[in-house]
């Protein structure tokens, strides 16, 4: 994926899920957002290497890394999983990407939104 193609997306998402809960601003200040907009990076970069390598268990092992790093910060698993949607909503409707590419990291990011709702449903809840 170009990296131009990157940026447009990840500004996108990024500023989608600020407009969403203004509240992180406040709760993460302006040090947040620039995780915000690196983690989306990361998210790019590793759909990019599963859609190479064609593994989905790539992306899964990132998600699962990804969401205990970021429970224990401080962000909400259904946070992680309204970013992924946000993103697979831009893949649809990216004309950049190949139907390939566009089909399978829609596939990536559903499987990884899929693991994360069950991963929250078997939490033990308090």
């Amino acid at each position: 994926m170009k990296q131009a193609l990157q940026d447009k997306i990840v500004e996108a998402v990024v500023a989608e899920i600020y407009a969403a809960y203004p509240q992180l601003q406040e709760a993460f200040g302006e040090r947040g957002r620039r995780k915000t907009i690196e983690d989306n990076y990361h998210h790019l970069h590793h759909l990019e290497t599963c859609f190479e390598l064609r593994d989905y268990t790539f992306f899964q092992d990132y998600t699962a890394w990804l969401q205990r790093v970021l429970t224990s910060r401080g962000v909400s698993t259904e946070l992680i999983i309204d970013n992924f949607e946000r993103l697979s909503r831009h893949m649809e409707i990216e004309t950049a990407l190949s139907k390939e590419e566009s089909t399978l990291y829609q596939h990536y990011l559903e499987q990884a939104i899929s693991f994360l709702q069950h991963q929250g449903n078997s939490e033990p809840h308090s």
